[in-house]
């Protein structure tokens, strides 16, 4: 089987195949003849044929996603039901999402989104005033965005910003984040001292992050906007 596939050359030593979003995508060295990068692909058909099967079905889940009263969604590791309550607040008491009755499925997704966007804010910033303090560091703020694929970054100034789909995660995972955007702070890169920082705070971290590629693949097939 023949694969249609994007190639991307660069000043890299080895081909690397990608399958995202239901496309296939080839890094290759600048000087690889086109023979050998078909000859690789061809070589990979099952894991290709695999791929392509599972990213497919995400992408139909994704346009499917939708929410309604009574459905169950994640906050810090657990799931809690989504309930209409009159009135015309929205919030989360530690057990149930609320949320005005009659609204439609995007309403309750962006009452949602609000309501995490919220918890996350304070939630994350109480732990990273607690990590910071053990750690001997001090971040200038801690910001929450949208981003869809990374959970937190650490600029040259100082400062956290954390997606709010963090926190949806285990409180566990959450801790690794945290820490792991506050090591940024005394080092930017991802060096064997980075990584020191993190294992002296966090010795099971690499389990914490299988944890949360876990999530992040759960929510590949969820589209929250």
């Amino acid at each position: 089987m023949n694969f249609a596939y994007t190639l991307t050359r660069s000043n890299r030593k080895t081909i690397a195949l990608y399958v995202r979003n239901g496309g296939v995508e080839v890094r290759a060295p600048l000087k690889a003849p086109k023979r050998d990068i078909d000859k690789f692909v061809a070589s990979k058909e099952k894991w290709i044929t695999d791929k392509l099967a599972s990213s497919n079905q995400r992408l139909e889940q994704r346009e499917n996603f939708s929410l309604t009263y009574g459905d169950s969604i994640l906050c810090r590791g657990n799931e809690h039901p989504i309930i209409a309550k009159l009135g015309g607040r929205i919030g989360f008491d530690d057990e149930r999402f609320y949320m005005p009755p009659d609204l439609d499925s995007d309403q309750i997704k962006y009452a949602c989104v609000q309501i995490y966007r919220l918890l996350a804010k304070r939630d994350l910033s109480r732990k990273v005033l607690d990590f910071a303090n053990q750690m001997s560091v001090t971040p200038i703020a801690v910001k929450i965005n949208g981003a869809k694929t990374r959970w937190g970054s650490c600029s040259s100034k100082k400062s956290l910003n954390f997606s709010w789909r963090l926190i949806m995660a285990d409180d566990d995972v959450i801790d690794y984040v945290v820490v792991h955007e506050l090591a940024h702070i005394t080092a930017m890169n991802h060096s064997e001292r980075f990584w020191a920082i993190v294992e002296s705070v966090l010795p099971d971290y690499k389990e914490r992050q299988k944890r949360l590629k876990e999530l992040q693949k759960k929510l590949s097939a969820e589209d929250w906007g």
